[in-house]
């Protein structure tokens, strides 16, 4: 075959193909490939993926006792989109303090909403390793 004469697509489609795309046009090509990766992705094993779930159930039927008592006796749940403390819809400009609760704007900051986070006891930490005590040797090496 001489290179210079066009190649008719493979599916008789009207177009011309290319020797690179197996004598297919772009589209039938396109379709072709997309038809091909469908059929690897649906016959493609995933013996891992089954084998974690298991071990996750298997540990999660001796915790099951301790969540379903949990779970009974806390049956509400606080809304996520509303203030912890007014009980106000704040939607996404809810400030989320320290101690794990939503707020609006007028009860972010933690006088304003009774806030239990030890906000102290974080600075005494902090400091305590951005500044190690260095002492000198009692005695003199030789």
């Amino acid at each position: 075959m001489d290179p210079d004469v066009p190649i008719l697509c493979a599916n008789n489609c009207g177009f011309f193909g290319n020797p690179s795309t197996n004598n297919l046009c772009s589209k039938c090509y396109k379709d072709s490939s997309l038809t091909n990766s469908k059929a690897q992705i649906e016959f493609a094993p995933v013996p891992k993926i089954s084998t974690e779930v298991e071990e996750e159930e298997e540990e999660g039927e001796e915790k099951e006792g301790e969540v379903s008592s949990s779970s009974s006796g806390g049956a509400k749940e606080k809304p996520k989109n509303r203030c912890s403390f007014c009980n106000k819809k704040v939607g996404l400009t809810g400030f989320k303090c320290r101690c794990g609760d939503l707020f609006c704007s007028l009860h972010r900051y933690s006088d304003e909403h009774r806030c239990v986070f030890d906000y102290r006891g974080q600075g005494r930490d902090a400091i305590a390793k951005a500044n190690p005590i260095v002492k000198a040797d009692k005695m003199e090496k030789i």
